[in-house]
């Protein structure tokens, strides 16, 4: 069976400590790259690059996971920073907006994860609550909450019911960007997943939870699947 191959963002820090070595690296947490394989996807990691190869490189995936980290930055999406919004990472703004982009123009499913989420909704036109209580723990600490997927939904095709998420964010989506549609919501009504139609995109989904930390590879499984279908590795030779 074809394993298709489904890259992930990475990012990059400063100050990596291994052996005797201290560098610069690009970095992703392995939960990541353990999910995709678990649900049968082959993982390739995807550096840091220029935004202008986004495209290139977007075009040889069969899917794309756009991973969690730090807030986008609020100019981004026409706002200024409020005191709680994190520092701003413009250099990775500006690639996963690319690769984002890039995956919409082609068609390639694409998953976002918390940031990637966000992500997803800056692309599209919507803004972004900076600050909002309750969906974390302490510092580097996971929360779990429960999450209500909307039925008839993609998502809901891969979650048909309630189920408790691993969580870790302080953003939120806001205004809804053009064409993307809740999938699921929290108990203080955050909306928790954001997807596009089916007739507008053959697989594009992201989820504020971080599944990457949990047990259930169903929604990863869902993108793994989509990048199998048909109907998108068509499209990805039609645009190659």
């Amino acid at each position: 069976m074809h394993s298709p191959l489904i890259g992930i963002s990475t990012y990059l820090e400063n100050d990596v400590h291994w052996g005797v070595w201290r560098h610069s690296a690009a970095v992703l947490p392995a939960g990541y790259h353990r999910l995709v394989q678990r649900a049968g996807g082959c993982a390739a990691l995807l550096p840091p690059d220029a935004p202008e190869r986004a495209d290139e490189i977007v075009a040889r995936l069969d899917a794309l996971v756009v991973s969690g980290g730090p807030d986008v930055e609020p100019v981004r999406y026409g706002a200024a920073p409020e005191p709680e919004c994190g520092p701003p990472s413009p250099e990775r703004d500006a690639w996963e907006l690319a690769l984002t982009e890039a995956a919409l123009a082609r068609r390639v499913p694409l998953l976002g994860i918390c940031r990637g989420m966000q992500v997803l909704n800056v692309v599209c036109g919507g803004t972004l609550v900076q600050h909002l209580e309750g969906h974390r723990g302490g510092p580097g600490v996971f929360a779990q909450h429960p999450v209500r997927p909307v039925a008839g939904s993609r998502l809901a095709r891969a979650l048909p019911e309630p189920v408790s998420v691993p969580t870790y964010h302080h953003q939120a989506v806001a205004r809804l960007g053009d064409g993307l549609v809740p999938s699921a919501y929290a108990a203080d009504g955050t909306v928790e997943a954001v997807e596009l139609p089916d007739a507008e995109h053959p697989f594009a989904l992201a989820v504020q939870w971080h599944p990457e930390e949990g047990d259930d590879v169903r929604v990863m499984r869902a993108l793994v699947d989509a990048a199998r279908a048909p109907s998108s590795l068509e499209s990805l030779g039609q645009q190659g």
